[in-house]
């Protein structure tokens, strides 16, 4: 989704967000992320300015302090956080890991395919349904590489062992990483 993605080029406008439609990311991001409310004040603050930064492709991009919190599709209500909101709060998304064959592979945009999971270094401990945002971390490292969809069940993975697995949204070094502040 970020592959391609320049800031420069890319984002269209830059706007603050109403009370309101802050109060909804809240709710939404509660409902969609359990494991979030924990730490919903410290990542969305009720007083902060929060901004809604519209790019190409119907994707939107929120922000506050400059730092882009989160990412949706406009034609989709789910809210995706970025990799450096899931560094700083790792507990917020469901985890599954890739063996070190598949993380340079994944540095460059790609699908994670069923035997990168399922392989000796591979991990998939929780059960998770199809369509389910998860972190992709590697194996020896400490914080994610990725953020991906699932497109099958982890059971169906398993099972099938072929194809891909999860459409890889959001890694490191791509567009989205590479844009370290918001700008005005």
């Amino acid at each position: 989704m970020f592959k391609k993605f320049n800031a420069a080029e890319d984002v269209s406008s830059f706007n603050q967000a109403k009370s309101s439609v802050v109060r909804a990311i809240r709710a939404k991001l509660v409902e969609q992320y359990p494991p979030i409310e924990e730490f919903i004040d410290d990542i969305v603050p009720k007083k902060e300015a929060v901004h809604m930064i519209k790019c190409r492709e119907h994707i939107e991009l929120v922000a506050m302090k400059n730092q882009v919190m989160f990412f949706h599709d406009q034609r989709d209500e789910n809210y995706i956080p970025t990799l450096r909101l899931l560094h700083k709060y790792p507990t917020i998304l469901p985890r599954v890991q890739v063996d070190k064959g598949a993380i340079k592979f994944v540095l460059s945009g790609a699908n994670i395919m069923c035997p990168g999971l399922t392989s000796p270094g591979g991990k998939m401990d929780t059960p998770l349904p199809e369509n389910t945002v998860v972190a992709v971390m590697a194996e020896g490292k400490e914080h994610a590489l990725c953020i991906g969809v699932t497109k099958m069940s982890t059971q169906d993975i398993a099972t099938v062992n072929k194809g891909v697995a999860i459409d890889s949204i959001h890694f490191l070094r791509d567009g989205l990483w590479v844009m370290k502040e918001a700008h005005t």
